[in-house]
């Protein structure tokens, strides 16, 4: 009879400890999943950073091969940034960049992906986007951003934009679509300043 008690108190026992080892197991997983979204996150303006961004890209390449789908990358730079920290403060450049942020996340499809790569840069992937639509977006973008009232304690200041655009290839990897995406960005300033 002691025995049959003493297996029920050690089943018991048993039970509570799996429970208790699947509980810290779940708590850990949690912890990973949160850990990784934090790696992938700009903090500054709550979308993806470049981490997030290049492991978009990728997979975007791949479906790009895969399917034989159009898709392109726009690179965006935000003009005039370090003179907006230098007359104005840090905390009006993060307010900038957040501005923008918002901009650029309001201004294309669901399915596409804007992320944050650091500093005053930015990249969009457009999916299923030809290049006339590229280009389009591209342009559409630049011109709400120059047409928007960013304040900062009540002083205007402008905001605009230079922004680069290349179409993925099948046969690209992320440091060539980034490569070229950045390239015409400088094509563009380089224009826009002749």
């Amino acid at each position: 009879m002691n025995d049959g008690a003493t297996d029920s108190v050690g089943a018991r026992g048993l039970a509570a400890e799996i429970d208790r080892l699947k509980a810290e197991v779940e708590a850990l997983q949690e912890r990973v999943a949160t850990l990784d979204s934090l790696a992938h996150q700009d903090t500054l303006v709550a979308m993806p950073n470049r981490r997030g961004f290049l492991r978009e890209l990728d997979r975007l390449i791949a479906r790009v091969g895969r399917y034989d789908e159009q898709a392109a990358m726009l690179f965006v730079d935000l003009d005039g940034l370090k003179s907006i920290n230098d007359s104005f403060g840090h905390r009006a450049g993060d307010e900038a960049l957040i501005q923008v942020a918002s901009l650029l996340s309001g201004g294309v499809r669901r399915s596409d992906f804007v992320a944050r790569l650091g500093g005053d840069e930015f990249g969009i992937l457009l999916e299923n986007a030809d290049e006339a639509h590229a280009h389009e977006t591209a342009k559409r973008l630049g011109d709400t951003i120059c047409d928007c009232e960013f304040k900062h304690e009540r002083e205007e200041l402008p905001l605009s934009v230079a922004i680069g655009m290349t179409m993925i290839r099948k046969d690209d990897n992320v440091d060539d679509v980034m490569a070229r995406a950045d390239a015409e960005m400088y094509r563009g300033k380089a224009a826009a300043a002749a």
